[in-house]
């Protein structure tokens, strides 16, 4: 197999040394001086390949247990280096020094490891399969940085057991690269070697880095057992509703178990899978999708990149509430396997559709498993496998799919991926759908076109196990200055991925389009894009849902910022006019919309950072199948009111108008205040207010609330040694208020602590 890091792009020979450094962000260190220096010579982005404007020096050495990197950056002018105590992984837009590394040398994925000048950490995997860079993972590993009079200094010590990679005896080589990120009238991105905007794939550019002939990594095991005692009450939004108490004491296991530097096993017992911190909050009006939701649990997290594929098949927020979970990952230069397995106490999946989704909950354990492979003979070609389950006493569905991604140059990729599923759901679950009582099926067919059945009780009324398959395919070409991409996709109107998070079924989709992108020299813009793509979307039987044309126009320039506008003209069709039939033509009304959007981020100075993105234009109104007008603002602030101290606030407001009046205005304000206490340490506040007002006169099949609120508070301290060794102790609660109960009422109140320790032996 060739490699895709290359010792022509840059090359580094890692010395042995036996002693450890001092992560103190001090490089006097005499360590040091045993280590291999490399300086980061080239300005990659928004430059492209030009000398860097500032100097940085690297050292790098290793030990059997440890990688060790530090970094010298030099900077004419300290006051405006950009460096704040800040939550770990939410450092970007700061000045950061890092490296990136792929342990197989073989462009799949790379850890990513930086740190900000007073020794924050932020680290990610990055995945050129599917060309995203997720930072759910977290690794356990050190870092300290310090602010000089010339720069600032930055040490980072890796341990070897955190890292999946090939034993092999002697030498080992693996993609390298070292990375300084300089922001001030706009970010610099300066780099270890040049970077090749012709070439698509960004891991198939690393350099080289050789060493490690000794590797110890003990005994491989981390152990980190947790206590989590909580009390909650709950009680019904009338004021004089009586309160329901619980409270739980819950004492957990999670193991992981590096079986050779290229293994892994992950095991958990009795885990507590609660969030700590609350979802950022989303407005779900006027839509009838499900929506998503990241995964922040560690068990899922950790390689969790070794299930992806092109296609959603593994969502784990799917399992909500497991008693015991394993997990397996091993990965060798040709070969990746992943094996996921839990219980859960519910069975929690998407039911989808093609005009609507949502979220169905049986009271029954399932056992869940997910299994991945895949393949790669060179960077060029990547061939895969994915398999998942989920089933309980009354329910079950299996899916199993294959893909390939193919790039026989360094301008064109190619994919595609197939699937099949076989699914089964209790007989009567679809009455959990009808929008009367009892049986709605009973009640078809009916004049008023309304019987209380929905797209969701058609799609969930089977008479036992039924399959479904999808595919898709896609190519792109893309240069350094153009890029044209075509793509279809078919899913089956009986196609089910329960474990995953596919909401849109019965339906074929074809999408074509292309941009230009430019690369200003010597102007406050550094990049400029002009793009657009045509794309239209049918039923299985050939009856088109939807058919859209659109443009675009961004750019990135002067104080960090981004500007964008773009158009979009759609044919789309609305509601079922006939709900207990799942028909397109003449069962829907076919609408025109035409829509305009703006939108523009800038951070001008360190301790500020804003955003915009705003839509305007005709928009159909779901609820009453007509064509109105909206206005959709999503605004964010940020300040940083000192080092350590910073607000966020995220604000949306939308408004649907209709011919005879304004029929809704929500605003959703989400609201976080973090006083960062050290590196290790915070306090944290966080609010999410919604309210949505309607005028119920204006609906047509409905009377819903003309006002509608809830407000979520949490107050957290938290402290983190390092992501698994945490202690936090919080409250949260609850409060909502509609047209039978107004003025906000308290429903949900929860106190709450958990500890947990990683001990590595």
């Amino acid at each position: 197999m060739s490699h895709a890091g290359s010792a022509g792009q840059f090359s580094l020979q890692v010395p042995y040394h036996a002693d450890a450094a001092s992560i103190d962000g001090d490089l006097s260190d005499p360590v040091w001086q045993h280590a291999a220096v490399a300086t980061l010579n080239y300005e990659t982005r928004p430059a492209e390949n030009a000398p860097a404007p500032v100097v940085t020096e690297a050292r790098v050495y290793a030990s059997e247990t440890t990688l060790y990197v530090a970094f010298s950056a030099k900077d004419p002018n300290p006051n405006a280096i950009r460096a704040h105590l800040r939550p770990r992984d939410d450092i970007w837009g700061e000045d950061l020094v890092g490296l990136k590394l792929d342990t197989f040398n073989n462009a799949r994925l790379a850890y990513n490891f930086f740190v900000n000048p007073l020794g924050v950490q932020l680290d990610s995997i990055e995945n050129e399969l599917t060309k995203e860079e997720s930072k759910a993972w977290d690794g356990i590993w050190d870092s300290a940085g310090r602010i000089t009079d010339e720069g600032y200094e930055v040490e980072i010590a890796i341990p070897l057991s955190q890292l999946s990679f090939e034993d092999k005896p002697g030498s080992k080589q693996w993609g390298f690269e070292l990375i300084r990120f300089y922001p001030r009238n706009t970010e610099h991105r300066l780099s270890s070697h040049k970077i090749s905007r012709s070439n698509s794939c960004q891991l198939c550019q690393l350099g080289v880095v050789s060493g490690f002939e000794a590797v110890d990594l003990g005994k491989g095991l981390q152990l980190t057992p947790s206590l989590v005692a909580k009390g909650s009450r709950e009680r019904e939004q009338a004021p004089d509703s009586e309160w329901q108490d619980d409270n739980n004491v819950d004492a957990g296991l999670d193991l992981r178990w590096a079986i050779n530097p290229s293994a892994l096993v992950n095991a958990t017992i009795n885990p507590d899978f609660s969030q700590v911190e609350a979802d950022a909050g989303q407005l779900n009006v006027n839509s009838n999708f499900t929506l998503f939701f990241e995964e922040k649990r560690a068990f899922f997290l950790d390689n969790k990149d070794y299930f992806d594929s092109q296609v959603a098949l593994l969502h784990t927020r799917n399992i909500a509430d497991p008693d015991y979970g394993v997990k397996f990952t091993q990965k060798s230069e040709n070969h990746t396997l992943a094996f996921l397995g839990t219980n859960d106490n519910g069975s929690h999946f998407l039911v989808p559709g093609n005009l609507s989704s949502t979220v169905a909950s049986l009271d029954e354990e399932s056992h869940n498993l997910a299994a991945r492979y895949l393949y790669t003979s060179s960077e060029a070609l990547a061939i895969g496998a994915v398999v998942t389950g989920k089933k309980s006493d009354n329910y079950h569905n299996m899916v199993v799919s294959a893909d390939v991604k193919y790039q026989p140059t360094a301008q064109d990729t190619l994919i595609a991926q197939l699937a099949t599923s076989d699914t089964q759901y209790p007989d009567e679950l679809y009455r959990d759908f009808c929008r009367v009582d009892g049986d709605c099926l009973q009640q078809v067919p009916c004049n008023s076109g309304d019987c209380g059945v929905n797209e969701r009780v058609l799609r969930t009324h089977k008479d036992g196990a039924f399959g479904g398959e999808m595919y898709k395919l896609g190519y792109k070409h893309a240069t350094r200055n153009y890029y044209l991409r075509a793509d279809y996709e078919s899913i089956g109107e009986d196609f089910r991925a329960d474990l995953g998070f596919i909401e849109k079924v019965d339906q074929r989709r074809a999408v074509a389009g292309g941009g230009y992108v430019w690369y200003p020299e010597q102007s406050w813009f550094n990049e400029v894009e002009l793009g657009g793509d045509w794309d239209v979307t049918q039923n299985q039987n050939g009856e088109q849902i939807e058919q859209e044309w659109e443009g675009f126009l961004v750019a990135e320039g002067g104080w960090q910022s981004f500007w964008g506008t773009g158009w979009v003209t759609r044919d789309r069709v609305g509601k079922r006019l006939d709900g207990s039939s799942l028909a397109i033509e003449g069962n829907t009304t076919e609408f025109t919309e035409t829509r305009v959007w703006l939108e523009s981020s800038v951070a001008p100075v360190t301790w500020l950072s804003a955003g915009v993105e705003i839509g305007f234009g005709d928009e159909i109104d779901i609820a009453n199948n007509r064509l109105g007008d909206s206005l959709d603002v999503e605004t964010e602030l940020e300040l940083k009111l000192t080092d350590s101290l910073a607000l966020e606030l995220n604000h949306n407001y939308y408004a649907l108008d209709v011919d005879d009046g304004r029929l809704l205005t929500a605003n959703l304000t989400d609201v976080r205040l973090n006083w960062q206490l050290s590196v290790e340490s915070f306090i944290r506040l966080s609010s999410i207010y919604t309210h949505i007002e309607r005028d119920p006169s204006l609906y047509l099949y409905q009377t819903p609330d003309r006002l509608s609120e809830d407000l979520g508070t949490e107050l957290l301290y938290g402290y983190k040694l390092n992501p698994l060794s945490v202690f936090y102790l919080g409250y949260g609660d609850n409060m909502v208020s509609d047209d039978t109960y107004p003025g906000l009422t308290r429903t949900e109140q929860t106190l709450f602590m958990k500890m947990s320790y990683a001990f590595i032996l």
